[in-house]
C-alpha cells in the first residue's frame, strides 16, 4: 500500500474522535499572526476610509456639493467599485490579503451580496439570484432597520429628535 493511502486511512474522519479530529485539524492549520493581522485590517481599512474621503472631496469640488450632498454619492460609488472588482473576482483575493479591514467598510457588504448573487446565477434570477443574493446581507439590512427604529423611537421620547 502506498505512503499516501496509508496515511489517509490512518487519519480517516470514521476512525477518530470529534476531539481527536479537531486537535489533528489544529496541527495542520497554518499559524496566524494576530498582531499583523490587526495592523494590515487597520491599514487597509483605513486606506479605504481615505479612498472615500478623497471621492467626497471630488465630489465637493467637481460638483460644488457640501460634504452631507457628497456623502450619498461616495457611498453609491465606493458600492459600484467593489461590485466591479467583487465581479472581476479581484475584491476576493484583495480580501484575502486585507482581511477585516475590507470587510467593515460599505464595501465588504456589497462584496458580500453580489458574491452571494453571482455564485448563484445559474439557479435563474428570481430564485437564484433574488433569493440567494440578501442570504448573508440580509441579517445585516434587518439588523440595522430594527436598530434604527429603536433609535429613531429613543429620540423621540428623549425629545431630541425632529424639529
Amino acid at each position: 500500500m502506498s505512503k499516501q493511502k496509508q496515511q489517509s486511512k490512518k487519519y480517516s474522519r470514521s476512525n477518530l474522535s470529534a476531539q481527536e479530529y479537531q486537535s489533528l485539524a489544529k496541527t495542520k492549520e497554518p499559524p496566524r499572526s494576530i498582531l499583523k493581522n490587526c495592523i494590515m485590517s487597520f491599514l487597509i481599512g483605513g486606506a479605504i476610509c481615505c479612498f472615500g474621503q478623497g471621492v467626497t472631496e471630488f465630489y465637493m469640488y467637481i460638483f460644488k456639493m457640501t460634504s452631507q450632498q457628497a456623502s450619498d454619492p461616495t457611498v453609491a460609488t465606493l458600492i459600484l467599485i467593489a461590485v466591479i472588482l467583487t465581479s472581476f473576482g479581484v475584491y476576493d483575493k484583495f480580501a484575502q490579503f486585507a482581511g477585516a479591514g475590507s470587510a467593515v467598510p460599505v464595501t465588504g457588504f456589497a462584496n458580500s451580496v453580489c458574491s452571494a448573487a453571482l455564485e448563484h446565477r445559474s439557479e435563474g434570477l428570481v430564485l437564484g439570484v433574488g433569493g440567494n443574493m440578501f442570504k448573508l446581507a440580509g441579517s445585516v439590512i434587518v439588523f440595522g432597520t430594527i436598530a434604527a427604529f429603536f433609535v429613531g423611537i429613543a429620540y423621540i421620547v428623549l425629545g431630541i429628535g425632529g424639529h
